[in-house]
């Protein structure tokens, strides 16, 4: 996958970062995620009005999902920052980005959900999937493989 390419390659430590082509991703990810998270909590019931679903009776729940996505927007900002540092919160990161489609399909084959709410999932989770992917197999290999990767190198 192409990586975006921001205006420097160097940290802002003044020394060059291998995955700072990926900055533009990160930044987007985190704005992204700040408008999410923000309108999911203060207008809950937005995203069904759009959808034209039934809105939820708990929606308590549906505003603490808006706050796991707002927590994550100043992650992928310190990503944008220095990517190299914080790989492995982008792992966490890119779980999170696989076990929310998986848990909507879930719940759609159980009659739980309907088909028109699985948007969220394309524009939370599914977009994003190519550049971390990309991402954390550049940043396995600075690891020395994926082993050391996932045992914290």
């Amino acid at each position: 996958m192409p990586t975006l390419q921001s205006s420097s390659g160097a940290t802002h430590a003044g020394e060059h970062d291998p995955l700072a082509g990926y900055r533009l991703w990160f930044y987007a990810a985190a704005l992204y995620n700040l408008l999410w998270g923000s309108l999911t909590i203060l207008f809950p019931q937005l995203f069904f009005h759009l959808i034209r679903m039934p809105v939820l009776d708990a929606l308590p729940l549906w505003q603490c999902i808006g706050m796991f996505v707002l927590v994550y927007a100043p992650v992928y900002w310190w990503a944008g920052r220095y990517p190299s540092r914080y790989r492995h919160l982008i792992l966490i990161g890119l779980l999170g980005k696989v076990l929310g489609p998986i848990g909507f399909v879930w719940a759609y084959m159980h009659g739980q959900l309907p088909l028109a709410f699985g948007l969220t999932n394309l524009t939370n989770d599914v977009i994003w999937w190519p550049a971390f992917v990309s991402y954390l197999h550049r940043g396995a290999r600075l690891s020395g493989g994926w082993i050391p990767f996932a045992l914290g190198e």
